[in-house]
């Protein structure tokens, strides 16, 4: 882009001082001349590295990592170093600038932090058909977490702004980056306390990956904000009085509506319509307390509050006595408020709110102006976590595919606390199993487990942990390590050790494989030579020695002096042939599609597309296509289960898609699943609907009654887009007074 002339020019120099001087002036006044210089030459580097160069949006490209500074300032609470390096994030990645001008510039840190903030450059078709480009950048990052935090902290802050101003770039972009959000870096948020980021990231990732639900909500949530003040007034009033005359310094009494993401979330887990979500808002009651006093204050306030409203004894959380790894502490308590609503009350002074919506940011500046160097609950939690990262990350034999996958199910996820006999507390994502217990508490635990107790019976390996539980392990002196152990932990400890005891354990059956092979070719007085070997391994049908080795010593290869000399004196052995499934770039070229093309979806479309089993797409879906190695091009919609891992991993295979215009003379499978009160006839009145009065084919129909009086099942049937399916949806509802009708996956 030529550069800018004139009174344009003008406007966006003056634009760009009055954007850097806010920054500035959210840094503070009282910021330190050596980091005011260091800002400034930031500032200075990056405007001239990216002079000429525009956004999608059309804007200068100097107001994004203006604007991430911005966002590591005002809202993490981030210090200079880290205005820096947000400044200089993409200088080195899209500009001529490098890592070695930044480090002689502003020394080896700053350089170190802008080095993991920069992308893999690997050109897309050259990746390996089980590798992803964006799982290698994932990598990259998540293996600073040990390091330095900043830069988690500084991309989850361009992640945002990206986010927030997403609606500039192309559908299939979209598509991917909001699903990406969505599979890493809002789980990463919320893991390190980022409570205003995490819920932002997931809103506006909702809002560009199914865009009818987000504004269903938003207008549902508009609609309903008069009648849901209202309520919050009537709640908080009996109380109010009540903490004033405690004594106790209440900042703030308010009621907060639920994100947009995990009302969507709660309606589709549940299969309820958006006026049965009845949990839509919190009530949260901040409180200023020196930091000795927080957990009396908090239960006193949980005290005035129970002593008016009647509180569900299954849903009181302490998180004042066992923090939460990222930080987080307050009291949960639900209670029962006017006209019989069941309403959560979050409990938290000043301090636990600061953490709570900023994170790991804030815990410092608190940590920092402590006068106590010893730990917090906190500190431990996040240590204790930050430590199983790093085994994680220390695990070589995971590809980057098979790491982010692990991350993210047991370091991403929420917690439950197990106690040992002793009284003990270990915490572990929730779904883990007695075995990841075991390996909790200690690896040679792990694999001499022999069986476990939990709250004084005893249970199977896989029994899945629940909240409170106590838990003993019973061990033997032997090793009992197996690989179908895999199985059964989720965490990424667990798995991590059982690999390496594995690993281990195979190395060691090989060596006395291979001893016993030595043995047999001297008593047949024949060489045990690395052609000999090959020769042998390809007869089996064995790629890998060490396989190969362990296999004969497991005794699942049998070798008699006749079977060998048959084998090895055979002149020569042709490679087994591999079938050529081709990279990912062949297979683009084979279906004659460039990436920038649009899939056109028509009446023969099953001669070169398929439609994905696992989300059924019909015409009028939002849809887009996945290249698969060996399937051609799958089919699936935007909101499929498996769509944002999909766009996540592997972004670099996604087509645009979209159906043809003019209707289609097929048609598609698809399901609905149905629910409600039983009652006489009913189904017979949904299959009349079905079969007559819509006249649709039904591929399957499952159907039961239930001992509760209510009814559920699955109408596999064939539609013609997703207007004729809405419309069957409609007529079905309108049979009965309290029956749901949800399309399923």
């Amino acid at each position: 882009m030529a550069l800018l002339q004139g009174p344009v020019y003008e406007a966006y120099r003056s634009d760009l001082l009055k954007r850097y001087k806010h920054l500035l002036r959210s840094l503070g006044k009282n910021l330190d001349p050596e980091k005011t210089r260091m800002v400034r030459d930031a500032f200075d580097m990056a405007a001239r590295a990216h002079e000429g160069t525009v956004r999608k949006s059309g804007e200068p490209y100097i107001f994004h990592p203006l604007e991430v500074a911005e966002i590591a300032v005002s809202e993490l609470g981030l210090g200079a170093t880290s205005v820096v390096c947000a400044l200089l994030h993409d200088v080195v990645e899209d500009t001529d600038t490098t890592l070695e001008d930044i480090e002689h510039r502003f020394g080896k840190d700053v350089a170190n932090i802008i080095d993991g903030l920069t992308k893999i450059s690997t050109v897309f078709e050259t990746v390996d058909k089980d590798q992803s480009i964006q799982a290698e950048n994932f990598k990259k990052m998540l293996l600073t977490l040990g390091d330095d935090l900043k830069v988690i902290l500084i991309k989850l802050c361009d992640r945002l702004h990206n986010m927030r101003t997403l609606g500039s770039v192309s559908e299939n972009t979209k598509l991917k980056i909001a699903s990406e959000t969505l599979f890493i870096y809002a789980p990463l948020a919320h893991r390190l306390g980022l409570n205003a980021v995490k819920t932002e990231m997931e809103d506006l990732a909702l809002k560009f990956t199914d865009p009818s639900t987000y504004k269903d909500i938003s207008v549902k949530l508009a609609e309903t904000k008069n009648t849901r003040q209202r309520y919050i007034k009537e709640f908080i009033d009996p109380i109010k009085d009540e903490l004033d005359k405690s004594g106790l310094n209440i900042l703030e009494i308010k009621g907060r509506p639920k994100s947009i993401f995990s009302i969507s979330q709660k309606m589709g887990k549940q299969h309820i319509p958006f006026e049965e979500v009845f949990d839509a808002f919190a009530i949260r009651v901040i409180v200023d307390s020196p930091i000795n006093l927080e957990k009396a204050d908090c239960w006193k306030i949980y005290s005035i509050i129970t002593d008016k409203y009647r509180s569900h004894t299954n849903r009181l959380r302490d998180w004042l006595s066992h923090p939460k790894s990222n930080g987080y502490s307050a009291l949960h308590t639900t209670v029962l408020g006017p006209k019989g609503r069941w309403v959560e009350v979050q409990i938290r002074s000043k301090r636990m709110d600061d953490i709570a919506e900023r994170g790991l940011a804030a815990h410092w500046k608190y940590k920092a102006g402590s006068k106590s160097k010893l730990p917090t609950p906190q500190d431990v939690a996040f240590e204790n976590w930050l430590d199983t990262v790093k085994e994680t990350l220390a695990n070589s034999d995971l590809s980057a595919l098979d790491l982010v996958s692990e991350f993210r199910t047991s370091l991403l996820g929420e917690e439950i606390y197990i106690f040992t006999p002793k009284g003990d507390v270990k915490s572990l994502p929730t779904g883990a199993t007695a075995l990841d217990f075991a390996f909790a508490i200690h690896t040679e635990i792990g694999i001499r487990t022999l069986g476990a107790k939990v709250n004084n019976k005893l249970v199977a390996l896989q029994t899945v942990l629940k909240n409170g539980d106590i838990i003993e392990i019973l061990t033997t002196s032997k090793i009992r390590i197996q690989s179908d152990w895999l199985d059964i932990v989720k965490t990424a400890r667990a798995k991590s050790k059982i690999r390496e005891a594995l690993k281990a354990e195979r190395t060691q059956r090989a060596k006395q494989g291979k001893l016993l092979l030595e043995r047999l070719f001297r008593k047949h007085q024949l060489d045990l030579t690395d052609s000999n070997i090959k020769k042998l391994m390809h007869h089996f049908k064995f790629t890998v020695s060490a396989e190969f080795f362990h296999s004969v010593a497991d005794g699942q290869i049998r070798l008699n002096k006749d079977l060998l000399i048959r084998i090895i004196k055979k002149k020569s052995i042709e490679a087994a042939a591999e079938p050529n499934e081709g990279n990912v770039s062949q297979i683009i070229k084979k279906k004659g599609k460039a990436k920038s093309e649009q899939i056109v979806i028509g009446d023969d479309y099953e001669s070169a597309y398929t439609l994905a089993q696992c989300c059924h797409p019909v015409p009028g879906d939002s849809i887009f296509g996945f290249i698969t190695v060996g399937e051609g091009v799958m089919i699936h919609r935007t909101t499929c289960p498996n769509a944002t891992r999909l766009m996540s991993q592997y972004g670099y295979r996604i087509i645009p898609a979209e159906w043809r215009g003019d209707g289609y003379q097929k048609a598609f499978e698809t399901a609905i699943a149905v629910r409600g009160i039983d009652d006489v006839g009913i189904v017979s009145r949904i299959t009349d609907i079905i079969s007559k009065d819509m006249e649709v084919n039904m591929k399957s129909i499952n159907i039961s009654s239930n001992d509760d009086g209510t009814f559920g099942g699955k109408i596999e049937v064939m539609i013609y887009d997703l207007l004729h399916l809405e419309q069957l949806i409609a007529k079905i509802k309108a049979t009965h007074k309290y029956i749901q009708v949800t399309r399923e996956d």
